[in-house]
């Protein structure tokens, strides 16, 4: 068995592999482990299968794999899962493969990616986004305003941005997603990344990072904005959800984390379902 830490030296190793896994969940993400490398300490698992090794949130040790269920030698996952807590993120369409006799399945509300109609984004439609096309409107009548897509040319105002959001932010640095969104930021290209940057009076004021996850859902990262601009948030999703290409029909938009205000944010955006992730283990 082989254990090492994960490093962009393991990106050519896993880039595809993850990027293969026919699933919308934000984590099948080469980008996605390695940004948030040091919150999960994520390490690379060789021992005939490839799996990375990390903790959770709540301090459980946990597999994930980079194939699909099916393709897994079950003997060896069997062994596997005697030193760590779990199996994860397991998709619903996954469970199958581990009959409730020998597995346990659970799942957290907080773990859930939150995932949203590209269309209803892009157009704040309806009695319920009611609320979000008038700040939408607030924002671009006090403003003159610009989107643009994100390039290294535009890259030190975002890195403004993101100062100026951890100025305003509770939590310190090494505890948020500061860290991860820095380094995001700092390997965009490297990492493949895609997102926009956005004006009000010519100062950037906000930013969006993602990615594609499968062929018909792009899942963003990273949206940091200066919340004294009222309205920008809104004004980011929805423009970047309208030059989204066609062929995407949703935008995910990652789970809340069990916090309050991100759950109260991103529930305030109606999502069109979210994503359950399973915690599969052995039954004792």
């Amino acid at each position: 068995m082989k254990l090492e830490k994960l490093d962009m030296k393991h990106q050519a190793l896993l880039q595809q592999r993850l990027r293969a896994v026919s699933t919308p969940i934000s984590e099948y993400s080469f980008p996605n482990a390695y940004l948030f490398r040091r919150e999960h300490d994520f390490h690379v698992l060789s021992n005939g299968e490839i799996y990375l090794r990390g903790k959770s949130y709540d301090g459980l040790s946990y597999l994930m794999p980079t194939v699909e269920a099916a393709r897994l030698d079950m003997a060896e996952l069997k062994e596997l899962l005697r030193d760590v807590d779990y199996l994860f993120p397991v998709p619903e369409e996954w469970l199958p493969q581990f009959p409730e006799g020998e597995f346990e399945h659970t799942f957290n509300e907080g773990e859930m990616d939150y995932v949203y109609l590209v269309e209803k984004m892009s157009t704040y439609a309806g009695r319920a986004m009611h609320k979000k096309k008038n700040l939408l409107n607030q924002f671009t009548s006090s403003y003159r305003h610009e989107a643009l897509p994100l390039t290294k040319e535009r890259m030190p105002g975002a890195e403004q941005v993101l100062e100026l959001w951890q100025e305003g932010q509770k939590s310190k640095a090494e505890v948020n997603d500061y860290m991860a969104c820095k380094d995001a930021l700092r390997l965009y290209d490297e990492l493949v990344l895609c997102g926009g940057i956005y004006y009000a009076e010519g100062e950037p004021v906000g930013f969006i990072v993602g990615e594609e996850i499968n062929d018909e859902t792009f899942v963003l990262h990273f949206a940091k904005a200066r919340a004294e601009y009222k309205g920008v948030y809104q004004y980011m999703f929805h423009n970047f959800a309208g030059i989204l290409p066609h062929q995407y029909k949703y935008m995910n938009l990652e789970p809340d984390l069990d916090i309050h205000s991100l759950r109260h944010a991103k529930e305030s955006y109606h999502p069109e379902f979210k994503l359950k992730k399973y915690r599969v283990s052995l039954r004792k």
